[in-house]
């Protein structure tokens, strides 16, 4: 009871945070020593667990229950009517003190995520959702209940570690919230980076017509503008010109783990035109064109050039190795993460401004025009 209730405040309140941060509702907020009251509010919560189950085992005493309960050859036999045992008031207000304080964590847990770390906070809440429901299963002896808690709450966890590993982050970190944003994300916004270069429509369609090598790097603006599709046509236009077209894609990239390959899928692209991040980057030197569609921050060389930049240390996609960079953004505003992107100012990246599923279309249209 008590582990279901911990595990389900936990995901419930983070999870209401994280669909408050998805949809711009809600802002990264952190404060000094947070990992400490964090770590300390676990503590205190393990701590009125432990003393709940002390005080509830000791109220069902034999005493406590009228002689209801027998245990006869290792038995334990029931014997009706069987009394309701009542609590003294310390154990309920212990009780809410437990459920209110695990909506606490659940909320300070995820509040000062910001960056590129949400899909792996979402996985990691779907697998704490998972063990809540196996628990449900538990306390009502549902076995489909607890088979389906079981199976997502191994999925969710074991999608967690991956996603830790491919982000380059502990689990640690991510138990106690130490995750990027906040001040550091702020204070790296306000660089001031020099000058963008734009594109035109026709250049761009020229410049990929003519490439060997394009590769697609799809992000959250790809999603947002549902252009999967578009983008689908495009690449078997352009293989019809005999450019070898491929998707770089980044394991987080978007707003949930699988996000861009389950978009793709939908779009009938071929999965062997998908590369992971390892595998992409290899490509990179060779590549002549890369078409980026909504992604930032998994394509921010600060991650790997800027000590103090709230991504550092997080695997990217080296795209700035590629012959020419186009970049089809809404605006120069930062991702998720709330910093510049220097590759934006780099002499080989051109932006290419407008809705990605709009932009596509007049690409395509550029295209079949040449």
């Amino acid at each position: 009871i008590f582990l279901g209730l911990i595990i389900g405040s936990v995901s419930f309140a983070g999870s209401m945070i994280a669909w408050g941060k998805l949809n711009g509702k809600v802002k990264d907020y952190s404060f000094r020593g947070q990992h400490l009251v964090n770590i300390g509010m676990l503590v205190a919560i393990v701590a009125i667990s432990a003393i709940l189950l002390s005080n509830i085992s000791s109220s069902f005493s034999t005493d406590a229950v009228s002689g209801a309960l027998t245990n006869t050859a290792n038995k334990v036999t029931i014997r009706a009517p069987l009394n309701i045992v009542h609590f003294d008031t310390s154990v309920y207000v212990l009780f809410y003190a437990l459920f209110f304080l695990s909506l606490a964590y659940g909320v300070l847990f995820v509040l000062p995520i910001g960056g590129a770390d949400m899909p792996v906070v979402i996985s990691l809440l779907n697998s704490f959702t998972g063990v809540a429901a196996a628990c449900g299963g538990f306390l009502y002896d549902n076995k489909v209940m607890l088979t389906g808690g079981i199976l997502v709450g191994a999925a969710g966890t074991l999608l967690t570690i991956l996603m830790c590993r491919a982000m380059n982050r502990s689990l640690k970190n991510v138990l106690i919230g130490s995750f990027g944003g906040g001040s550091s994300a702020i204070a790296g916004a306000a660089k001031d980076q020099g000058h963008h270069k734009e594109i035109s429509l026709s250049d761009a369609a020229v410049v990929m017509a003519y490439a060997n090598k394009v590769m697609i790097v799809p992000g959250y603006g790809l999603a947002v503008a549902q252009a999967q599709h578009a983008c689908h046509e495009l690449e078997k236009l352009l293989n019809e010109k005999g450019v070898e077209v491929k998707y770089a894609i980044h394991p987080v990239a978007g707003r949930m783990p699988g996000h861009m390959n389950v978009l793709l899928a939908e779009a009938d692209v071929s999965y062997e035109r998908l590369q992971e991040m390892e595998a992409a980057n290899e490509e990179f030197p060779t590549t002549d064109v890369v078409l980026i569609l909504g992604a930032n921050d998994v394509v921010n060389p600060a991650a790997k050039s800027d000590p103090a930049s709230p991504i550092y240390g997080m695997p990217i996609l080296d795209v700035e190795l590629a012959k020419t960079v186009i970049v089809n953004k809404r605006s120069m505003k930062p991702g998720y993460a709330g910093i510049e992107n220097d590759l934006f100012f780099q002499p080989k990246t051109s932006m290419l401004f407008g809705d990605a599923k709009k932009v596509l279309q007049d690409l395509i249209g550029e295209i079949k025009n040449l």
